[in-house]
């Protein structure tokens, strides 16, 4: 399992061999078994196959191939709709519609999400993470019918690998890791811990793309830009406040 998670890397082309429902499941039920806020279980998992479903969902990723490309495409949602449902059948009141209901239900899934991805790369098949879900939030939510309560995540991608990449960089465990408490960074770290990667060709080449001076700014005002990231957020809180999660005065 170490040397599953230690040799890991991102799969973007895939074959055209199918994923069976039976390893779906067996995924599945591994993945379910993950930690969960409460054991209430506050996600759901939207499956998709279809080509037609897959080909509405393209632009929700901004056309990225591998939506269309792979077999199989995961939705995972935090959902209190379910939970919600049966307290009320239970003769309970639950009181989720709240900013705080919401983010217990996105670690939830992201939890499962990434327990469903080990177990999927310790079979062989190949992963990818899209994080366009939260951006486009609301077209998904039409897309895929989702109903008050629920929201979509984060998508993964699954295939049999068509590729081998690189593996991406990452920076040193020193760079992530704190020891008893925080301690804040000098500009001689910050300057020893990104070197190894402001030092790739990979780097370098983005930096001579994009116009850019150093890779900081690739990332501030290519990738991730201010303008964006408030753009995206008020789109997000916009959803939140749709989908009931932020029935509450400040």
């Amino acid at each position: 399992m170490l040397k599953t998670l230690t040799n890991r890397r991102t799969i973007r082309k895939y074959t055209d061999e199918d994923i069976s429902k039976d390893l779906l499941y067996e995924l599945l039920n591994a993945a379910c078994r993950a930690s969960t806020t409460g054991n209430m279980q506050v996600y759901s998992i939207i499956e998709t196959r279809d080509v037609e479903m897959k080909k509405k969902l393209a632009p929700c990723h901004f056309n990225q191939p591998m939506v269309e490309d792979a077999p199989l495409v995961l939705t995972f949602c935090a959902d209190f709709n379910r939970f919600n449902i049966w307290c009320r059948q239970r003769n309970a009141k639950p009181g989720y519609d709240n900013f705080l209901s919401f983010m217990t239900a996105a670690i939830d899934a992201i939890i499962v999400a990434q327990t469903l991805c080990v177990a999927a790369e310790e079979k062989g098949i190949g992963i990818c993470y899209l994080g366009t879900t939260i951006y486009t939030a609301e077209q998904i939510i039409n897309i895929l019918e989702l109903p008050a309560g629920v929201v979509p995540i984060t998508t993964v991608t699954l295939g049999w690998p068509g590729e081998k990449p690189e593996q991406t960089d990452r920076l040193p465990l020193k760079a992530v890791i704190h020891k008893e408490k925080y301690c804040d960074y000098s500009e001689q770290e910050i300057d020893i811990y990104y070197a190894e990667k402001e030092a790739r060709e990979d780097s370098k080449q983005f930096i001579e793309e994009n116009n850019k001076f150093t890779l900081a700014q690739v990332f501030t005002d290519v990738r991730y830009k201010k303008e964006d990231n408030e753009a995206f957020s008020k789109l997000l809180l916009g959803v939140l406040k749709k989908q009931g999660f932020m029935n509450y005065e400040l």
